[in-house]
């Protein structure tokens, strides 16, 4: 085989191994964007532990192929660039979506979370979704609630008690 065909492949696995790894990938357009906005959009998705990287279409559609993940790519047409999470499931999809709310020229088209495809709307509806910190921090406020009310009860008859008693 030639050297290209060895590189390719060596292209192909490497991508394929990304979306093995990654919990969350998101596909986006990129065209209008100029460098600048680029470069911003690449170090908010860095400062993450996100992966921002622009690949060959027709390599993408070989990579998605070894996972079973051919329904996304009718999505790889045009430019398009993928960004990569291995551990936060939502952050992707915020970081894009709020840069893609200053910048109308970055458009999400699809993604995959935890080895599905969704829709360009799922993202938008996953990346409104809170963070991780501030789902927990919602649950503990639920949690806590019935043992705060419990003794707010609890010191309510303790002050009526004293007071009768007083």
């Amino acid at each position: 085989m030639s050297k290209a065909i060895e590189t390719k492949k060596v292209v192909v696995q490497t991508i394929a191994d990304k979306f093995d790894a990654a919990a969350s990938v998101v596909v986006v357009d990129y065209r209008g964007l100029n460098v600048a906005q680029l470069t911003e959009l690449r170090k908010q998705l860095r400062e993450e532990g996100i992966e921002f990287k622009v690949y060959k279409n027709s390599m993408t559609r070989r990579a998605t192929e070894v996972h079973g993940l051919e329904a996304i790519n009718e999505h790889f047409t045009g430019p398009n660039a993928i960004a990569f999470s291995n551990e936060d499931v939502v952050a992707p999809a915020r970081i894009i979506n709020d840069f893609a709310k200053g910048n109308e020229a970055l458009e999400i088209k699809a993604g995959i979370i935890e080895g599905n495809v969704a829709s360009a709307d799922e993202m938008k509806a996953l990346a409104e979704l809170p963070s991780r910190d501030g789902l927990l921090s919602m649950l503990l406020s639920v949690l806590q609630a019935p043992v705060r009310n419990f003794a707010a009860t609890t010191k309510a008859v303790a002050d009526q008690k004293e007071e009768q008693g007083a």
